[in-house]
């Protein structure tokens, strides 16, 4: 029987956008597994272990009703001070933009704080960010492929303003692509 629920076309994306957008996690920080969510069952799928010796510096998921050049829902990783579980729906500020190329690929990565994270909520823009923390995740993302000798290049952390433009754009290729769904 096919599931007929799947987060990534059936959960909203939120509804105070484009300030504080709803991230659904795939991997919680701190682990070296890479889970993604199975497009056609909406549940989550091991894609692999992570080669190298790393762990994921923050929360990573997806944004709900988002699509993007990579034909994947636009991704977004949530700072906060606990470690998220898998498939938890997270209200998060979008507070900056990671722009990076996977393979020569075009592949954004929203910057965000937990609303509910009273450690984090106070941030506003990428820029209130320990310039060590931001140091870490480009390091973590222009590594942790290596191993499997695939190239990452971190090209840029963006503001607010930005992230923003970006979200409205893959909500946008969303509605184009799926609209007739």
């Amino acid at each position: 029987m096919k599931n007929k629920f799947n987060p990534w076309h059936d959960v909203s994306p939120g509804d105070n956008l484009p300030d504080i957008v709803n991230g659904i996690i795939e991997i919680p920080k701190g682990t070296r597994a890479k889970y993604e969510l199975d497009k056609d069952s909406g549940l989550l799928m091991l894609d692999r272990v992570l080669y190298s010796s790393v762990y994921y510096p923050a929360n990573y998921g997806f944004i709900p009703q988002s699509y993007c050049e990579d034909r994947d829902p636009l991704d977004i990783l949530i700072l906060s001070q606990i470690d998220i579980v898998p498939m938890c729906i997270v209200p998060a500020k979008v507070i900056g933009v990671m722009r990076m190329l996977d393979n020569g690929e075009a592949d954004d990565k929203i910057i965000a704080v937990a609303e509910g994270d009273p450690s984090v909520s106070h941030i506003n823009d990428i820029s209130e960010l320990p310039a060590h923390f931001i140091s870490e995740m480009r390091n973590f993302f222009e590594d942790y492929k290596k191993l499997e000798k695939k190239t990452v290049v971190v090209e840029e952390f963006l503001d607010k303003q930005t992230a923003i433009k970006i979200l409205k754009e893959s909500f946008e290729m969303y509605k184009e692509k799926f609209e007739k769904r």
